[in-house]
């Protein structure tokens, strides 16, 4: 069996817009990941299905997994021949213990590779407002470890750090807090002197406490920051107030589980990324295209029979013409026969397959859909309708009051999802607005599945039509619907309630 390899891959502080491009192929071809608790969700959310996780994160002194096992794990994983990806929250070399995790794969000759990642200690401030180095205020920034292994308090010359006249970051020093503070007043550092604590920086539910030295462990405590959190000491925290950016953001400070198929999430997530959001990716289904489909073989092969091909989906438009084309034939098939769709996302499919659509209602759904081929639909032509294989019935029924003939071919199932990686408490964080998009029913019947709580009544639901949104009020989610059946306007809605809220 060929040796596999080792990825010591760095996933930043938490917000996915900081993954490195290489990190984010690597997470997507591995064969094995073993991730850390400070992983951001959002991240995991990017990993594919049938990849082996396996978790051995620390929390609070909690391990998971020891460090020996996890060595041990990694060299096993590779010598399995796996594609064994590592990741660590930050970066991997920044008090991440990745050198240690490399040595027992140097010695037993499994290549490796490193992937820097970027690291909380400067990413969290600059979230915050904080410029670790400023030529009016610092000419250098240090980095220090708040905790130290075997013991209670960090081993730390406080001595020499305030000689340095420098910014300080403290990882991992929540704990400690007291200690640092009172080793650095001791040492003659100015009881004012501008400080901070920095609670989950890069996610919506950041929080930051500036305060002076003398007074930052009372009120750190107070505010019951908690972990994962650094502290920064230095006149640069000052700057806090005057260079604070992300709650300006229309999307600042909020929390949106994107519940779309996985091919479908992308468009929508990079919006509210882009408008500031944390946006974490829970497909609910998925769309399988069905195999042996003695159907919709003989519908191609007999294409010229029908004057109009509808579709109700990107997925259907997707099944289709990969159907079309494993036949031995293209689009050139399609000569003479119209196209419509539903509505503008399954009308882009068709245009990037070069074809535009002949009819499209103004309202995207099935009864629109319906009366609009009603009055465009000539005498004798017949309708094929590749679609799910559970459809809505308000087409066909509005088809058969018309007298319109048609063809209902099921092409694909929609199937729920799984996903064990994204905690469902953070669902009910009161801390943070959190919203759930809604495309369509069976994407609020796959959430319900996925997360298996007992009290929907806190979850606030941003639902595209009156079905979707039907179906969770029928869970009890309180929820509201877009002006239109589009992603743009489930956007301008869920910036709409946010805007409400805050």
């Amino acid at each position: 069996m060929p040796t596999g390899k080792v990825w010591l891959v760095g996933a930043g502080p938490s917000d996915a817009g900081l993954l490195t491009l290489k990190a984010k192929g690597l997470i997507q071809n591995a064969d094995v990941i073993l991730y850390d608790s400070l992983v951001g969700d959002a991240i995991l959310g990017m990993i594919p299905p049938g990849v082996k996780l396996i978790n051995v994160g620390k929390r609070a002194g909690h391990a998971v997994m020891q460090q020996d096992q996890i060595n041990r794990t990694l060299l096993n994983e590779a010598q399995n021949g796996k594609k064994v990806v590592r990741l660590k929250g930050g970066d991997p070399f920044v008090f991440g213990r990745g050198g240690e995790e490399l040595e027992l794969l140097a010695e037993h000759r499994i290549p490796f590779e490193v992937v820097p990642g970027v690291t909380s200690a400067f990413a969290v401030p600059a979230y915050a407002g904080i410029p670790v180095t400023h030529r009016d205020f610092c000419s250098s920034v240090h980095v220090i470890t708040g905790h130290k292994k075997d013991a209670d308090k960090p081993d730390v010359d406080f001595d020499a750090l305030v000689k340095l006249d420098g910014t300080l970051i403290f990882l991992m020093g929540l704990g400690a807090l007291g200690h640092i503070c009172a080793g650095l007043l001791n040492a003659g550092m100015r009881p004012d002197m501008p400080a901070a604590v920095l609670e989950k920086g890069t996610t919506a539910a950041q929080r930051r406490v500036v305060s002076t030295l003398e007074r930052l462990a009372d009120e750190t405590k107070r505010q019951q920051i908690k972990t994962p959190a650094i502290i920064i000491i230095g006149r640069v925290c000052s700057l806090s107030d005057t260079f604070s950016w992300t709650g300006k953001r229309p999307l600042g400070g909020a929390r949106v589980v994107v519940t779309r198929p996985r091919k479908l999430a992308s468009r929508l997530s990079a919006r509210l990324r882009e408008l500031g959001a944390e946006v974490l990716e829970l497909p609910a289904i998925e769309t399988v295209a069905i195999g042996e489909n003695a159907g919709l073989t003989d519908a191609i092969r007999k294409l010229k029979t029908y004057g109009w091909v509808v579709f109700t989906s990107q997925a259907g438009v997707d099944v289709f013409f990969n159907k079309l084309f494993e036949s031995g034939t293209d689009i050139r098939t399609l000569d003479g026969i119209k196209i419509a769709a539903i509505g503008s996302a399954t009308e882009m499919a068709l245009n990037k397959r070069g074809l535009l659509s002949d009819c499209v209602p103004r309202t995207y759904d099935s009864v629109h859909l319906g009366t609009a081929l009603a009055e465009v639909v000539k005498p004798g032509e017949r309708l094929l309708i590749p679609r799910a294989r559970i459809g809505s019935k308000e087409l066909t029924e509005l088809l058969d009051r018309h007298g319109i003939p048609y063809d209902d071919i099921p092409v694909y199932d929609t199937v729920l999802e799984t996903n064990d990686l994204i905690k469902p408490e953070l669902l009910f964080e009161d801390t943070v607005e959190t919203y759930v998009a809604f495309t369509s029913a069976s994407t609020v019947r796959g959430f319900i599945g996925i997360t298996g709580a007992a009290d929907y009544s806190r979850i606030k639901a941003v639902c595209i039509g009156e079905q979707t949104a039907a179906e969770a009020r029928k869970h009890g989610m309180h929820a509201a619907v877009s002006e239109e059946i589009t992603i743009d306007s489930l956007t301008e809605k869920i910036i709409q309630l946010h805007t409400t809220e805050r």
